[in-house]
């Protein structure tokens, strides 16, 4: 099929990254042609289970404008993510130029820290909620939710609807 040949998408890891909302939607965008890089904070990370991911690439060693969106796995990882600047800036820089930036669970955390929900329809799991709409967002409970060039999802059971909304965004453009 190949619907994402020639898209390069970053994906955002830091220790205690969810392992299926990493490995599930990955596995897929490459499966459909996308290049996709995974973006670290460090050499090594141990994720929510203890497995390690080891990043492709440093946050310090890419660009924004090299991708074409960025997606945001969550578990405890994006809490680490969005104490961080140049991910602040990185995922900011993506979604002003409209390009993708998709997350799940608590990925929105990284998003409220970018400044980029306020009156944007998003959801995120449960304990997420209440930050997401003190940040300005309409929460919506559904598996999957698409407001422009942001895509969130709540929790692994709807990965495989999250993961088709991030292949027909970037199809589509």
């Amino acid at each position: 099929m190949a619907r994402l040949k020639g898209k390069r998408v970053a994906f955002l890891v830091a220790d205690l990254t969810h392992d299926e909302e990493y490995a599930f939607p990955r596995y897929w965008l490459i499966h459909e042609g996308a290049d996709v890089v995974t973006v670290g904070l460090k050499e090594e990370h141990v994720s929510r289970f203890g497995r390690t991911l080891k990043p492709d690439k440093l946050i310090d060693e890419v660009s924004p404008e090299e991708f074409d969106g960025v997606v945001i796995p969550g578990g405890f990882g994006p809490d680490k993510l969005r104490a961080d600047d140049r991910v602040i800036n990185f995922v900011k820089t993506i979604f002003d130029r409209g390009d993708m930036v998709a997350a799940i669970c608590h990925g929105p955390q990284v998003l409220i820290s970018a400044g980029i929900v306020k009156g944007k329809k998003m959801t995120c799991v449960k304990p997420v909620v209440v930050d997401l709409v003190n940040a300005g967002a309409e929460y919506i409970d559904d598996k999957v939710v698409v407001d422009g060039n942001i895509i969130t999802s709540r929790h692994p059971y709807d990965l495989p609807a999250f993961t088709e909304a991030i292949i027909e965004y970037l199809s589509s453009k």
